[in-house]
């Protein structure tokens, strides 16, 4: 099976190295001086350092080979961010083979139009593409590493879900399919959010009891969104709800997670960023997610919190206080 992994950043690359012995696999990266990098270093040493490139991996690089490898590979896995997933989906249209993204996270409103997750990128600017989503509780270097690591392979066309089950599934990686591209999306974006909010919790100390029910109450956010927009509440209970979530919040290799960690130590977004050196999603989608469950009448008061937080319109403790004065309500 031929597989393209576009983009070289670190999930790309170890989900890249991971294929590279089951399949013919390439890596493409977007410019001269990162595939020349990865070749002269055989490790891509700015985003995973550490982890050797396979002898079989085959490095491709530019425009040329980008059109080449859509026309000729069957699959084709887009690991850019979500930032850079309309240009790829609009590079990728008339692909025959298979398409999926890794991309997490929703688009920036424009013009007025509410910030689209990636299933609705592809309607617009792709809708005969035959595509999807591979998502779940991944850290690139764990997926690097050879550890044992579940996804979930989402897409409402039968063969996008076989052919990524096919390439990705076996050794140390299980793939399950699922027709509910709109809640596995949710659950990527709005994870990275809530992760922010809780690493926040963590570096205010303010306990395990508090970490248990910021999941938890976030974990009710993400469904209630993710509902509104179509999803199926059972996938939010799944590897990409829950499951990404919880290893998004509580591990210690979550960018977003370490976000909130510097936050409360009082650094600014900005700084916060700047030190990580990697996209922290959650930070770039917060105010989106906030601003369309707004518009569908959804109640997201941690989401709200992390976006007032991000802004500057709260402190850190006052972020815990205004969520903790809230009106008492059922749980239903």
């Amino acid at each position: 099976m031929k597989v393209a992994i576009l983009g070289a950043g670190a999930w790309g690359t170890a989900l890249a190295i991971a294929l590279a012995g089951r399949c013919d696999t390439t890596l493409w990266s977007r410019d001269e001086a990162q595939q020349a990098a990865l070749a002269a270093a055989g490790e891509n040493a700015r985003y995973l350092p550490g982890h050797a490139l396979p002898a079989a991996l085959a490095l491709a690089q530019g425009p040329q080979a980008l059109a080449r490898l859509a026309a000729t590979q069957d699959l084709c896995i887009v690991a850019t961010p979500l930032a850079g997933l309309r240009e790829m989906l609009q590079a990728l249209r008339e692909a025959p083979g298979a398409v999926a993204w890794l991309s997490k996270g929703v688009e920036p409103s424009r013009a007025g139009q509410p910030g689209l997750l990636g299933h609705e990128i592809l309607a617009e600017v792709a809708p005969r593409l035959a595509a999807g989503v591979l998502s779940g509780p991944s850290f690139a270097q764990e997926v690097a590493r050879g550890q044992p690591t579940a996804l979930v392979a989402a897409s409402a066309h039968a063969r996008v879900r076989e052919a990524l089950v096919a390439a990705v599934h076996g050794g140390h990686l299980r793939v399950y399919a699922n027709d509910d591209v709109a809640g596995v999306e949710v659950g990527g974006a709005v994870k990275n959010v809530l992760a922010i909010a809780t690493g926040l919790c963590d570096g205010l100390s303010l306990g395990l009891n508090a970490r248990a029910a910021l999941i938890t109450r976030g974990l009710a956010e993400m469904s209630r969104f993710g509902m509104a927009l179509g999803a199926r509440a059972d996938t939010f209970m799944g590897l990409s709800g829950l499951g990404d979530l919880v290893l998004t919040a509580t591990g210690d290799l979550s960018r977003n997670r370490r976000v909130g960690l510097l936050l409360a130590q009082g650094r600014s977004p900005g700084e916060a960023l700047e030190s990580l050196g990697h996209v922290a999603e959650g930070v770039y989608c917060a105010r989106t997610v906030v601003e369309r469950a707004a518009g569908l009448g959804v109640d997201m008061p941690i989401a709200r919190a992390v976006v007032d937080l991000l802004d500057g319109r709260l402190a850190p403790r006052e972020v815990v206080a205004e969520l903790m004065a809230r009106e008492a309500r059922a749980e239903g």
